[in-house]
C-alpha cells in the first residue's frame, strides 16, 4: 500500500483526500509486474543488429560503456562495427587505444583521429593503423590540429580498397608519383582541408576513385586540376588566396551541385569544357564560374552566386555584356524558357554595370522565375534598394509570378557541410 499512501499523501497537501476504496492499489506479484518490468527497458528487447548499429553511431567512450549496462549487452560492442574516435580526452589515458583495439573484435566502420600531437606519437599511430582491427575500414578522418602539416603515413592506403569516406584536415598526403597508386574502388565521399598533396598525386588520386560521389578541396595548393568522372554528384571549392588555380570539369554527366568561394579574392577560375548531361538532375551552382548559359547548364533551376566577376561576360561571349538584356526569343536560351526557378544574388553592388545588367538580364527574360533575393551590399535607408528595384525593372519582369526581393546585406551562407548533403533539395534552404 506504500504507493497508495503516497498518493493519499500528496493529495492532503493539497487540500483534500482521496477514498480507501478509490485509492490505486499496488500491482499484484506475478506476470502484471513482470510486463512493467520489460517495459522499463524496450531498447534491449531490439534485435542485435539494430543494437550493434545504434552503438556504432555512439562516441568511442559511450559506446564502450554499453558493456555495462546488462550481460546481454556485454558481447555486443566487441562485435559491432568498431567508431574509433581518438581525441585529446581518450589519448591521454595510458594504452587505452591499443586495448580498444586488441579487445575489439567486429569490423571497423570508422577512424578518426583529432590531435594536435601527431607527430610525437607517430610510432604509435602507424602502429593503431596497422592493427587488424582496422581490416576493412570504411571511413578514416585525420584532423590536425598542430601549426605544421602532419605528414600522413602511407599506411593509410592499405584501406583504400574499403574505404567509402575520407576526410583530411592540415596534412601531407604521400607521393603516389613515387608509390604505387592504390584504388579506391568504393569511395564516394573526399575532404581534403590545406592538404599538401602534388598536382600529379591529386590527379593520380581521383582518377582512382571510379565511384565518387562528392569532392571537397579546401584550400589545396594546385595550378590545374582537371575533373573527369562519370559519378561525381557534387563539389566544393575554395580556392587558395594566393595561388592561382583552374579548376576544369572535363566531363561530369552526373554533376548536380557546383559550390564555390573565395573566387573573387582569388585569380581563379573553374571550366566546364564538356556539356553536363542535359538528362540529369538540376544544377545548383555557387561562386564565380565561366560557363555557358546556352549550352552548358540548360536544366539549371537553382543559382548561387557569391558575386558577379569583371569578367562574368563569358556567359554570352558571342554577344557581350553590353548586349545582356537584349535577349533574341529565336534564339532561346532554355535555362531561361523552361528551368530556372529561383535565383540569390549575395554581395550585390548595383553601382557595378556589369552585376546590374546580369541581374535585370535574369528578371527580363527568365520566363518561369518563382524567387529571387538579391542582398544589396549597402548601409543606406530602404529608399536606395527602391532605387534599384527600379534600376533592374522588377515591374516589368518575365514571370510576372515571380517574387523578386532585395534586402541589404544579411547574415552570409550557411557553412558549405550541407553541400553533400543530397536528403536536401535545396541545402541552402534555410538561410533567410
Amino acid at each position: 500500500m506504500e504507493e497508495a499512501e503516497v498518493a493519499a499523501s500528496r493529495a492532503s497537501k493539497r487540500g483534500r483526500s482521496i477514498p480507501v476504496d478509490d485509492q490505486e492499489k499496488p500491482p499484484e506479484s506475478g506476470s502484471s509486474l513482470d510486463d512493467l518490468r520489460s517495459l522499463e527497458d524496450l531498447i534491449s528487447n531490439l534485435p542485435d543488429a539494430i543494437l550493434g548499429t545504434i552503438i556504432s553511431l555512439l562516441p568511442t567512450k559511450d559506446g564502450v560503456r554499453t558493456q555495462v549496462l546488462s550481460h546481454c549487452w556485454l558481447p555486443l560492442w566487441r562485435s559491432t562495427p568498431l567508431n574509433l574516435v581518438v581525441d585529446h580526452h581518450l589519448a591521454i589515458i595510458p594504452d587505452v587505444v591499443s586495448k580498444i583495439l586488441s579487445d575489439h573484435q567486429g569490423s571497423a566502420r570508422r577512424f578518426s583521429l583529432h590531435l594536435a600531437i601527431l607527430t610525437r606519437r607517430r610510432g604509435e599511430i602507424d602502429g593503431w593503423l596497422y592493427s587488424q582491427s582496422l581490416d576493412n575500414l570504411q571511413e578514416i578522418e585525420v584532423a590536425n590540429k598542430a601549426a605544421a602539416h602532419y605528414i600522413l603515413p602511407t599506411a593509410v592506403l592499405r584501406f583504400a580498397p574499403t574505404l567509402c569516406a575520407v576526410n583530411l584536415e592540415r596534412c601531407q598526403f604521400p607521393n603516389l608519383v613515387v608509390l604505387p597508386s592504390p584504388n579506391f574502388p568504393l569511395l564516394k565521399l573526399l575532404i581534403l582541408y590545406e592538404v599538401i598533396i602534388s598536382e600529379d598525386s591529386l590527379h593520380n588520386l581521383l582518377s582512382e576513385c571510379t565511384t565518387l560521389e562528392s569532392l571537397s578541396l579546401h584550400f589545396v595548393n594546385f595550378g590545374r586540376i582537371c575533373i573527369s568522372s562519370l559519378t561525381i554528384r557534387s563539389i566544393i571549392f575554395n580556392a587558395s588566396w594566393d595561388t592561382s588555380q583552374e579548376l576544369v570539369i572535363e566531363n561530369a554527366p552526373c554533376l548536380e551541385r557546383l559550390v564555390s568561394s573565395n573566387l573573387s579574392m582569388s585569380p581563379t577560375n573553374i571550366r566546364f569544357i564538356q556539356a553536363i548531361d542535359p538528362l540529369r538532375s538540376p544544377t545548383t551552382v555557387r561562386g564565380k564560374v565561366a560557363l555557358s548559359l546556352t549550352t552548358k547548364m540548360h536544366t539549371m533551376k537553382i543559382l548561387f552566386l557569391d558575386s558577379i566577376g569583371p569578367k562574368f561576360d563569358v556567359s554570352y561571349p558571342e554577344k557581350g555584356m553590353n548586349n545582356l538584356q537584349k535577349y533574341d526569343p529565336r534564339d532561346p536560351v532554355e535555362c531561361l524558357e523552361f528551368h530556372l526557378k529561383k535565383v540569390v544574388l549575395r554581395n550585390y553592388n548595383g553601382n557595378n554595370k556589369a552585376a546590374m545588367d546580369f541581374a535585370k538580364f535574369l528578371i527580363l527574360n527568365a520566363k518561369v522565375l518563382k524567387d529571387m533575393k538579391i542582398e544589396v551590399i549597402s548601409n543606406r535607408s530602404d529608399k536606395r534598394l527602391q532605387y534599384h528595384r527600379r534600376q533592374l525593372q522588377v515591374e516589368n519582369r518575365a514571370s510576372q509570378d515571380a517574387r523578386v526581393e532585395l534586402n541589404r546585406c544579411g547574415p552570409r551562407f550557411m557553412h558549405s557541410r550541407y553541400g553533400h548533403d543530397f536528403s536536401r533539395a535545396d541545402p541552402w534552404d534555410t538561410v533567410e
